[in-house]
């Protein structure tokens, strides 16, 4: 395993050594910290946590030292804690490219060994390193960003905080399979845009429409890999220590249920809170927030369910046909724990049947269906593989 200890700053010894000044159930005791000179073990670990102080691409920025919110999480109790590894302080490289090219590096190796890397930014456009490192292990992914924008920027912007997302989508070869937003603000957007991603068959869901049913954040977490949450999504009452942050967007309950749900998802392999200015953070509130969400994805992935595809044998298998005669969708839920799929077929090359690809849905699909109509979410994975 490649050694990543050289790419990190330790965290405070002041605040971080003395294992004992936490109780038994409190994370800062059960945690393994980069302090001194001990460096994790992360060989036995399952999630990975470290901060990324680079902000040259955006408009925030943040002393380099440690993150405010270590002080809050390690305070937090949890009895069940899975083994977590606290890296540190990314170590920045003279120039961007250089420190881009390591966080990618990193990131790949976790990723490999089925490490989950939890990064605390650093501007959103840090998410790009993290797209990186999956097409580096020739891996296609789905993107879920919790974001007020789309950041698609122009052709010829530089890499940066609001056009990270069109450098991905114009990335060769392309290993974005599939992209979903989460709370954008019609007036931070452009109609075109948002026009762009549909004709793509994307997910775009406008803030209004993902409060008025937050169930439907369950099936898109159980369909992506990487989790990418700016948290200017977040309003400012909640979370004020980011310049672009506004009087509108989720409120902390549900900036917390979103992490939950990512927690449970089997799918989810990167985790990514982007645009935390500690600067700006004077009563530490947004710190804290964010060390709940962190919590609320470890309170979710330690009851992870091991069922990234249906279990046939542990399924009830539901067909719907349509009144044309030709067409149907079949539907798989989860005995043990209620979970919906859709079967969508595709042709593999060189196999003469059709396959079937599964993709995480709701039981309001089934009940679109029954309607005699195709739920959105099935028609537009099946235009990826024509």
């Amino acid at each position: 395993m490649l050694e990543l200890n050289s790419y990190f700053k330790a965290v405070s010894s002041e605040l971080y050594a003395d294992k004992n000044r936490w109780e038994t159930t409190q994370i800062g005791r059960g945690i393994d910290t980069h302090v001194n000179e001990n460096f994790p073990d992360i060989k036995f670990a399952e999630i990975a946590i470290f901060n990324v102080p680079e902000y040259e691409g955006s408009k925030n920025s943040a002393s380099d030292n440690d993150c405010k919110v270590r002080t809050s999480f390690y305070s937090f109790h949890h009895d069940n804690l899975p083994r977590i590894a606290d890296l540190g302080v990314f170590q920045l490289l003279p120039t961007r490219k250089e420190s881009f090219s390591l966080i990618q590096k990193v990131c790949k190796e976790l990723l490999h060994h089925g490490i989950i890397p939890v990064i605390i930014g650093g501007g959103h456009d840090v998410s790009y390193a993290v797209y990186k490192a999956y097409a580096s292990l020739d891996k296609f992914i789905t993107l879920t960003a919790v974001d007020s924008k789309f950041d698609i920027g122009l052709e010829d912007d530089n890499l940066a905080s609001f056009s990270h997302l069109g450098k991905m989508i114009s990335h060769k070869p392309s290993h974005l399979f599939h992209y979903a937003n989460l709370a954008y603000q019609s007036y931070f957007v452009s109609g075109m845009a948002t026009e762009m991603l549909q004709s793509m068959n994307f997910d775009v869901k406008r803030l209004g429409e993902l409060k008025a049913d937050f169930s439907e954040v369950e099936p898109i977490m159980r369909n992506t890999d990487f989790l990418s949450f700016d948290i200017s999504s977040i309003q400012h009452a909640y979370a004020g220590a980011n310049v672009y942050s506004s009087p509108n967007g989720l409120n902390g309950e549900e900036s917390c249920k979103i992490m939950r749900y990512a927690g449970v998802s089997d799918k989810i392999t990167a985790v990514g809170l982007f645009e935390y200015n500690q600067d700006l953070d004077a009563n530490n509130q947004t710190a804290y927030l964010l060390a709940e969400m962190i919590w609320y994805f470890i309170d979710g992935y330690k009851i992870r369910k091991n069922e990234l595809n249906p279990n046939m044998k542990n399924c009830v298998k539901y067909t719907v046909a349509f009144d044309d005669g030709k067409n149907e969708i079949t539907f798989y839920k989860s005995k043990s724990s209620g979970r919906w799929w859709m079967g969508v077929p595709f042709k593999k090359e060189g196999v003469k049947e059709l396959q079937n690809y599964y993709v995480a849905s709701s039981y309001r699909d089934y009940e679109i269906a029954n309607q005699g109509e195709v739920p959105e979410r099935w028609l537009k994975t099946l235009n990826k593989f024509l």
